[in-house]
């Protein structure tokens, strides 16, 4: 990995900044493209190149690859599920648009590595679980579909310009670096954690809690969560794999097990200190009681399995980024 040159797009958001570290760390030169739509200045580690532009112009592509990079980590996208459905137009524009530029200005490299990062929306409502890769594709979302429709790009670069890729989808990310590297807060967050923080702060009145009524040990939905440090090993485990053995991959980054609403809100409760008044509503229209995946072919492609992911350390690792903020 050392003299490596990675361009990392999208990274200065939330996920996108624990990439970006954890190539640094493995020894490689990082350079982030970003717009700073949602990501943050702050994030970027000394020694990171920065540059600010968006996927929108391909003329600032073509200029970038004028230079060479070993491999490309692609992260940029919108993605809120239920915004997905309200302003397709948008995600069309962000998502495919933006991914087909970067893909048509990469594959003029001679060599070119990319490593994408997908989601759990394209499996949609789960047919049996553990999901694995072999689970049916059925986006229930229109954030979903852009991300296998992407999925599906990449396969034809592969076969017809020979791009070399690997399809990582991700679960429920969550968490922060663990020595407070990276403490830039997620702008307008939807995901269940940084939404109990901000209860936990007092930002926000009360927490919804959609149904308690599912067939799941205490009523409420549950979810496989992912530490952000996980996902960061996984995208240097995928990018190294690219190199050793010919073959692309499309691989689970999850645990194998969820958490629910309710133990997320006991486990903010007791390392916050903090009372979490919420309020149980109806369930929403589409959520299965459970999600969570198989990630037993990442572990056996590339030798990757979480570490950090237990609820208690992707709760207190976030709350300490929330706690001395005003």
């Amino acid at each position: 990995m050392k003299g490596h040159k990675i361009l990392i797009v999208g990274g200065a958001g939330y996920i996108g900044s624990h990439v970006a570290l954890a190539f640094q760390e493995a020894g490689a030169t990082v350079v982030v493209l970003d717009n700073l739509s949602t990501g943050r200045r702050e994030n970027l580690q000394p020694g990171m190149e920065l540059i600010e532009g968006d996927l929108q112009l391909p003329g600032l592509l073509a200029d970038l690859f004028r230079g060479h990079f070993d491999g490309v980590i692609h992260l940029a996208a919108q993605k809120a599920a239920g915004e997905s459905m309200v302003k397709p137009e948008l995600y069309s524009r962000q998502n495919l648009i933006g991914s087909l530029n970067l893909l048509e200005a990469y594959a003029k490299q001679p060599q070119s590595r990319l490593i994408f990062s997908s989601t759990a929306a394209v499996y949609g409502n789960p047919v049996r679980l553990p999901m694995d890769e072999t689970h049916p594709t059925a986006p229930v979302n229109f954030y979903g579909f852009t991300k296998l429709a992407i999925e599906g790009y990449l396969d034809w670069y592969g076969r017809l310009r020979g791009m070399q890729f690997a399809a990582l989808r991700y679960f429920n990310a969550a968490g922060y670096d663990a020595l407070g590297r990276i403490q830039g807060l997620e702008k307008n967050p939807q995901n269940l954690i940084p939404v109990v923080m901000e209860v936990a702060k007092g930002w926000r009145k009360n927490l919804q809690v959609f149904g308690n009524d599912y067939p799941t040990s205490d009523g409420s939905g549950v979810r496989d969560y992912i530490h952000v440090s996980d996902l960061g090993r996984a995208h240097v485990a995928a990018y190294r794999r690219l190199i050793e053995t010919p073959g692309n991959l499309t691989v689970n980054l999850g645990t194998g097990k969820g958490y629910s609403v309710f133990e997320v809100i006991e486990e903010t409760r007791r390392v916050s200190g903090r009372p979490i008044p919420h309020e149980v509503v109806p369930r929403r229209e589409g959520d299965p009681p459970e999600v969570y995946a198989s990630a037993q072919l990442a572990k056996e492609t590339l030798g990757w399995q979480a570490r950090e992911s237990d609820l208690s350390n992707m709760i207190e690792s976030t709350w300490n980024c929330y706690k001395n903020l005003p």
